[in-house]
């Protein structure tokens, strides 16, 4: 595959391979959560349980894996090296360190020490990462929008958990003016806009292509998406802060639908102009996690017009969170995770092999069978679980919580698989 053995070149897997693991084991917690306490997502949002699946599931799987990735594909981006491979085992010291202190609070709802060390214990880590991005970044020759996508999104990233930091000190000590409760949609959506659409565009618009041997590119078109994702930003911690927002959050709105269907559009030109006519099964879902985008967009317009007009279900805003980290996320980051680890596995056990006898293959690494069942496990535990939500029924919330369960059970069986791989003898 052209342009994939560039993934394993330039950051050592001791660096990327924890956080890959970590992610894993973070999904599966996440799903035991849900099991749980699967029959509380029927009322409202802001409760214990909730916050904790919601808090695993966005650091744990979503942040540690992306960061995983970042250390090895941004390199990649700006074809030169990682600054420091310190400052990258700091960064998973420090978060994974931090990340259960904070859901443990969470789900125990106690807002005292344990929640501000591990506030303060995931800032220093993603303070660790965003120096390692900037000064990369900085020392490289060659910079490019995807490169930017990533250093802005880390910038977001960093003022989200900043934002998260002084939100948890805010139960115990007024720092705002308002509870904490007030800030939390500016805090979610700083990092869902700002971290997550950011950077799933950058890397994504340089990596479909790639995996699907698309010479399909535009840049113009992405500096237009990277334009309208951050004024739309800038634009709703404006009305949020400034103004009683109401209609006016149908600016920012906008500018985000018409970017993600820029990007939607790029992932379609790129599958269309493809040399490789076949796609394997981790990038079908890829490409199904672009359109699934529209699911969050679609239940935040329907919750923004009635916040507009009258007050909205909680159930809406269950659905709407569930739909982003469960769906759009998760469905991202199941076909990246084999598209990528498997090389960096490859690289790790047979590069030094090469040449001296038969050796398998990346894709071989993992078990496509089991990838296939996790698929239909998460599919059908997604779009259930989501009726459950919206419909309170707890029978349908426990089965499809079951169905995610099993999903991420064979999502971690497969990944570490990949992982403990050794050479046949």
């Amino acid at each position: 595959m052209i342009g994939t053995g560039n993934l394993v070149k330039n950051t050592s897997y001791k660096v990327v391979v924890p956080f890959y693991a970590y992610a894993a084991f973070s999904f599966l917690v996440a799903a035991v959560l849900l099991v749980l306490s699967s029959k509380v997502f029927g009322s409202h949002y802001f409760q214990p349980p909730v916050l904790a699946v919601t808090h695993t599931m966005a650091l744990g799987w979503g942040t540690m894996m992306i960061m995983g990735a970042g250390h090895q594909l941004f390199p990649v981006m700006i074809e030169g090296k990682l600054f420091s491979n310190l400052l990258a085992h700091l960064s998973f010291a420090l978060t994974g360190c931090g990340i259960p202190l904070l859901v443990y609070a969470f789900y125990t709802f106690n807002m005292n020490l344990p929640a501000q060390c591990g506030a303060l214990l995931i800032n220093g880590g993603i303070l660790c990462f965003l120096i390692n991005i900037a000064t990369s970044l900085f020392a490289c020759k060659k910079k490019n929008i995807h490169a930017l996508f990533v250093f802005t999104a880390t910038l977001w990233l960093f003022t989200t958990t900043i934002i998260g930091l002084l939100l948890v000190f805010n139960f115990t000590h007024p720092i705002f003016g308002k509870d904490s409760l007030h800030y939390l949609s500016l805090h979610a959506h700083l990092g869902i806009g700002g971290w997550f659409l950011l950077l799933v565009i950058g890397v994504g618009t340089r990596l479909i292509p790639m995996f699907l041997i698309s010479k399909y590119t535009h840049a113009p078109l992405l500096w237009t998406i990277f334009a309208l994702i951050n004024a739309a930003l800038v634009g709703f911690i404006l009305i949020f802060l400034y103004t009683k927002g109401g209609y006016l959050f149908a600016i920012p709105l906008t500018a985000i639908f018409t970017a993600v269907s820029l990007f939607v559009f790029y992932c379609y030109q790129s599958y269309k102009k493809r040399i490789r006519k076949q796609t394997d099964n981790q990038i079908r879902i890829s490409l199904l996690s672009a359109f699934m985008m529209g699911i969050p967009l679609v239940l935040l317009a329907v919750v923004s017009i009635l916040l507009a007009i009258s007050k909205v279900d909680p159930k809406l805003i269950t659905a709407y969170g569930f739909s982003i980290f469960f769906g759009w996320i998760t469905a991202i980051i199941f076909g990246m995770t084999f598209k990528t680890l498997p090389f960096i596995i490859w690289n790790k056990v047979y590069h030094h092999r090469a040449g001296l006898g038969k050796t398998p293959n990346p894709k071989d690494l993992f078990d496509a069978k089991i990838f296939n069942a996790m698929g239909i496990a998460y599919l059908s535990g997604f779009i259930l679980f989501i009726g459950g939500v919206l419909f309170a029924n707890n029978l349908l919330l426990k089965v499809s919580a079951a169905a995610l369960l099993l999903a991420a059970i064979l999502y971690n069986w497969n990944v570490y698989r990949v992982i403990l791989h050794t050479p046949a003898k």
